[in-house]
C-alpha cells in the first residue's frame, strides 16, 4: 500500500463521484432547525440525509451497513458501521468518525453568479452552502475506509455518526448517542470532520476549539416608533443604550473583552503550536480572509512571532461579535422613526477550558 496509490484512488473518487454528488448537496437548503422551525415539514433535512444514505450504501465497503437513525420530534442521523478489516482484532475499541449534514442560513453577500444552493465550479473550487460545513464529512470518512480496504489496508472497527443539528448546538445528539450505546461502543479516537486544514500538502488536527456565551440583547424605549424630530433628546436612543451595554462587555477601541473570568492563560504548548503553525502558513494567517478596502488585522502580522499571536488571537482569546439584530429597517426603507427597540444576538468566543455557562451567567 502506498501514499501514491492511495491519492490517486481518492482524487479519482472525488473527481467522478464526490463531487457529483456535493452539487447535489449544497442545491438542498437542508437549514439547521434552529434557522428552520418547520424543518420536519419542508423535508429538506430529509432529503439531505436520504442523499447521503443512497451514496453510502453503494460503496465498496466489507461489510458496511448503513442506516438513517429517527427518534421522534428529533432530527435524523446517519449511521454507518464497519467491523475489523484486514487482521484487526474485532475486539479493539472502536474509532468514531463525526461529521453533521444540516447547514448554516443562506444569510447575504452572494456572488451574482450563484447563491447559496446554487452550486458553482471555479477551477478548484466548489461554491455553494454547505459543502465545506459540512457536507464533505460523509463523503470523506467512507471514501478513505473504501481507498484504505482496496490497497490492503487494515482497521479497527468504524462507526461513521452524521448527525442534522450541529449549527443549532447539537441538542438532539445527545438522545442520539444514548439510544446508540450499545452499537457505538465506546471509541478510542474520534475523528471530527468539521475543521479545517493549513494547507493541503499535510495532514493537519485541531488541537482545541473556543468555545461560546450566545445570547440576544434587547432594548426597549417605547410601545412604538415615533417622529425623531419630536422625540429624539427627550426619548433616549436604544442603539446608544446597546451601545453602552456592550462597552460594558468589551473595549471599543480595541476589542479586548473586559471581564476577567473570560480569559484564560496559553498554555506553553499551544504557543509552540501557534508559532510552529504560523512558520508553515506564514502570511495565510491573515491574508484568507476577504478584507476589504484598507482593513487590517487587529494586530501587526509582519513577523512569525506576530503571526502566531494572532492564530491564538483566534483560538485562546475570547472575542465578541454582534451575528444578528433586529428592529433596525433596511437603509431604503428608514424614515425619519425613532425606534422603540433595538435586538442585537451577541456571540462572544471563549478560551479552551472556560465554563460556558458560568460565563453565560456572566455575561
Amino acid at each position: 500500500m502506498s501514499a501514491e496509490s492511495i491519492r490517486s484512488f481518492v482524487a479519482n473518487a472525488f473527481a467522478s463521484d464526490v463531487v457529483p454528488r456535493l452539487h447535489e448537496y449544497i442545491a438542498i437548503p437542508a437549514k439547521s432547525p434552529a434557522f428552520d422551525p418547520e424543518w420536519e415539514k419542508n423535508g429538506h433535512i430529509e432529503k439531505a440525509v436520504c442523499l447521503l444514505e443512497t451514496w453510502a450504501k453503494a460503496r465498496t465497503i466489507a461489510g458496511l451497513e448503513v442506516e438513517i437513525v429517527r427518534l421522534p420530534g428529533r432530527t435524523p442521523v446517519l449511521l454507518c458501521t464497519v467491523p475489523a478489516f484486514g487482521g484487526a482484532s474485532p475486539d479493539a475499541d472502536p474509532v468514531l468518525l463525526y461529521g453533521h449534514f444540516d447547514k448554516q442560513p443562506e444569510m447575504i453577500g452572494w456572488d451574482e453568479k450563484s447563491g447559496p444552493w446554487e452550486p458553482r465550479r471555479e477551477g478548484d473550487k466548489l461554491y455553494g452552502r454547505g459543502g465545506a460545513d459540512d457536507g464533505y464529512s460523509t463523503f470523506a470518512a467512507l471514501t478513505a475506509v473504501e481507498a484504505l480496504q482496496a490497497h490492503g489496508g487494515a482497521h479497527t472497527r468504524l462507526v461513521v455518526l452524521i448527525e442534522g443539528c450541529e449549527e443549532s448546538g447539537s441538542y438532539d445528539l445527545p438522545a442520539y448517542v444514548d439510544h446508540l450505546q450499545g452499537r457505538i461502543g465506546t471509541p478510542s479516537l474520534v475523528v471530527a470532520l468539521d475543521s479545517g486544514a493549513g494547507d493541503y500538502e499535510r495532514l493537519w488536527m485541531t488541537t482545541s476549539l473556543r468555545g461560546m456565551a450566545a445570547g440576544t440583547l434587547e432594548v426597549k424605549v417605547l410601545r412604538e416608533g415615533v417622529h425623531s424630530g419630536d422625540a429624539s433628546g427627550v426619548v433616549p436612543s436604544s442603539f446608544r443604550i446597546a451601545r453602552m451595554l456592550l462597552d460594558r462587555i468589551e473595549d471599543p477601541q480595541t476589542g479586548r473583552i473586559l471581564i476577567d473570568s473570560f480569559h484564560q492563560a496559553t498554555p506553553p504548548s499551544r504557543a509552540q503550536q501557534a508559532l510552529d503553525f504560523a512558520n508553515i502558513v506564514g502570511d495565510a494567517v491573515f491574508s484568507k480572509f476577504p478584507w476589504q478596502g484598507e482593513t487590517a488585522p487587529m494586530g501587526p502580522s509582519a513577523t512569525t512571532e506576530e503571526r502566531a499571536a494572532l492564530a491564538l488571537a483566534r483560538t485562546w482569546s475570547p472575542t465578541l461579535s454582534i451575528t444578528g439584530a433586529d428592529g433596525l429597517p433596511p437603509i431604503g426603507s428608514a424614515g425619519n422613526v425613532l425606534r422603540p427597540s433595538t435586538r442585537l444576538k451577541l456571540s462572544l468566543r471563549l478560551p479552551p477550558g472556560v465554563d460556558s455557562t458560568a460565563r453565560t451567567a456572566d455575561l
